[in-house]
């Protein structure tokens, strides 16, 4: 079961020159914005990931929006957890519970998926905030995630999840954001 005290959102890899090749791109750019509003609303943390920016350019702008005062970790390795800097974070949070969301599903997300796992990390994977050039990568992906351990769902279960229960004072701003 999430908990707000003990979880942390991770986004990978959602950037300019990968967005636009991905499969149901618009549903992910949706999804994911609210995801964040969501756990930021709920007072989790972020981290964002980004893939050597140089070649593949910042954030998207409808993500980046969201992020407000949240630095990027920069990487080259695909697994975020290969990231010295990301580690740190990580390990700052005091998480133990990461829900990881982003693109390549099959490559950066599905390898930062199992190394969080082998860290003895939970894990649990939103399917619609999560993509691939293909739904055939995606679906391989969440297959292969599932067996390393993760726990798939999606962005309105895990928000009522953390919820809890609708006398929670952030119920009616998750309600909004969901609809």
């Amino acid at each position: 079961m999430l908990k707000r005290e003990d979880c942390v959102l991770i986004i990978v890899d959602i950037q300019e020159k990968l967005l636009p090749v991905m499969d149901n791109r618009d549903e992910l750019v949706k999804n994911v914005a609210i995801l964040v509003q969501g756990v930021k609303i709920l007072g989790i943390p972020v981290i964002n990931c980004r893939q050597y920016p140089k070649a593949l350019g910042d954030t998207v702008p409808e993500i980046n929006r969201c992020l407000e005062g949240i630095e990027p970790v920069d990487k080259k390795c695909f697994s975020c957890a290969g990231s010295e800097k990301f580690m740190e974070v990580l390990k700052a949070t005091g998480a133990k519970h990461c829900i990881v969301c982003g693109i390549e599903s099959h490559i950066c997300v599905y390898q930062t998926v199992r190394d969080l796992e082998r860290e003895a990390f939970h894990t649990h994977v939103p399917y619609d905030a999560v993509s691939s050039r293909t739904n055939a990568n995606k679906m391989i992906a969440i297959e292969r995630m599932r067996d390393e351990g993760a726990a798939i769902g999606c962005v309105e279960m895990l928000l009522f999840e953390l919820l809890g229960t609708a006398d929670d004072p952030a119920f009616k701003e998750i309600s909004r954001l969901i609809r």
